[in-house]
């Protein structure tokens, strides 16, 4: 039962940072004018997430429970969990970059073609629309 509920605290504790270490490689890129993905953001990411689970686990481990585990076969372990849920996250969320991207460049990179889904999705409420209405009006 303690062992369930320190990798599922784990898991939950993977799952946040995985997203959030996402979301700040994304804004580096984007700092950095990069095209494609960075290796060494991707390694960074893995070892952030690592260092933070390792932390959880370890504190569930020897501090809440009171047992004392190989450390070295919990981190090859954490690690394999890591990974998977990285690649799983890193593939979603290109994908939804992908699909919400406000714009497409051509192959010349000249043209720009807006992207319809984007604009679905920032459209402005009802309530919103004629905000300003009434000062246009005078």
């Amino acid at each position: 039962m303690y062992t369930f509920l320190t990798y599922f605290v784990s898991l939950i504790v993977i799952m946040i940072s995985v997203f959030t270490t996402l979301v700040f490689k994304n804004e580096l890129e984007r700092m950095f004018r990069e095209k494609k993905s960075v290796l060494p953001f991707h390694i960074c990411n893995v070892l952030i997430t690592l260092m933070v689970s390792f932390g959880a686990h370890a504190v569930m481990t020897i501090f809440i429970i009171g047992k004392e585990s190989n450390l070295i076969l919990q981190l090859v372990i954490l690690l394999f969990m890591i990974l998977a849920i990285y690649i799983l996250g890193h593939f979603a969320f290109e994908k939804y970059k992908s699909v919400y991207r406000k714009y497409i460049p051509t192959e010349n990179r000249k043209v720009v073609v807006l992207n319809e889904k984007y604009l679905k999705k920032k459209k402005l409420p009802s309530k919103l629309k004629n905000y300003n209405a009434i000062s246009k009006e005078k």
